[in-house]
């Protein structure tokens, strides 16, 4: 029988519930992250969009700050928006606490207000061509460590990024639709019933966790096989 890779979202603020379905859509197994104890029982996590000082504040509440930076150093991570400022080493705009996990820079709101959100189609190294991508009030990473891989752009700036077994993400992946049907992101947030959503970032996720799991059992000899070669274009 195969095993499918269960990936945990934090589930403290933000739009976890479309990240948890997108999963499923992928075969992965997702389960909601509220304790450390969550953290023991997944092979990665994603990290979602929403705020990030309410993030900070929300794990030392619950005393989570320290089992989740210890796991994003051991386990595949993905941070999306808020996510990815909270994963990134350094932190702009201002300076806030951060994991320390993605040797990169970030600057918070760096697009605008709210009302500054918007839908654009950037370039990918993912199969399947242009990446529909949902920025609301977007960081942008403006540094980047020199073995931080560039998965997908917009206007030649990274928006898609990948070190190691940690991913990051400016704009929000379990909004993006196939082909870029929306034209706006209230339209797109209003509507609920998405019959065209693009998988292949979650997807390369997944497969990211499933090589990871794969080579933590069989030992550091385990060649390394990127993801994106398997990745496929996933228009379900």
């Amino acid at each position: 029988m195969q095993s499918f890779p269960v990936i945990g979202v934090l589930a403290l603020q933000g739009d976890y519930e479309s990240h948890a379905l997108a999963l499923e859509q992928v075969n992965a197994q997702p389960k909601m992250v509220r304790t450390a104890r969550d953290l023991e029982l997944v092979d990665g996590l994603i990290i979602p969009g929403g705020e990030s000082t309410t993030f900070l504040k929300l794990l030392e509440r619950e005393g989570l700050f320290l089992p989740l930076q210890e796991f994003v150093r051991m386990r595949p991570t993905f941070g999306t928006c808020a996510g990815c400022i909270l994963l990134a080493k350094r932190v702009t705009h201002p300076e806030q606490q951060s994991l320390g996990a993605l040797d990169a820079t970030v600057e918070r709101n760096a697009y605008g207000r709210q009302i500054d959100s918007q839908i654009v189609t950037g370039a990918t190294s993912l199969p399947g061509g242009p990446l529909e991508m949902v920025f609301i009030r977007a960081p942008r990473l403006i540094e980047l460590g020199s073995d931080v891989e560039v998965l997908a752009q917009r206007d030649g700036s990274p928006v898609l990024v990948r070190q190691k077994n940690i991913m990051a993400a400016t704009f929000h992946p379990e909004l993006s639709r196939a082909g870029g049907m929306s034209k706006n992101v209230d339209e797109h947030l209003s509507d609920s019933e998405d019959e065209h959503p693009d998988r292949r970032v979650h997807r390369y996720f997944a497969q990211v966790v499933e090589e990871h799991s794969r080579q933590t059992r069989s030992g550091p000899s385990t060649a390394h096989r990127h993801p994106a070669q398997a990745a496929t274009n996933d228009r379900e």
